[in-house]
């Protein structure tokens, strides 16, 4: 009977060994306060069409009497009031 009983702490002793061992391992890694990425390389200036209002990259739009259109339709349409 004790060799059962000691059989048995024994077993015990070992789950609790590695239910602590594998609860330390999946602990959350806590974020490092390193400094925030600047804006990517790629990124554009966004411009609004003066017509529909819609946002589009600087690059694409069109440029005229100081408003920025999303298209030539747009452009022809005039600034929405």
């Amino acid at each position: 009977m004790a060799k059962l009983l000691l059989w048995v702490v024994v077993i015990i002793a070992a789950l609790l060994v590695t239910r602590m061992l594998t609860h330390k391992k999946a602990q959350p890694v806590r974020p490092s306060r390193a400094p925030k990425a600047a804006a990517p390389k790629g990124a554009e200036q966004m411009v609004r069409c003066a017509h529909c209002g819609i946002y589009l990259p600087r690059s694409e739009a069109l440029m005229s009497n100081d408003h920025t259109w999303c298209s030539l339709d747009h452009a022809k349409l005039g600034p929405r009031h």
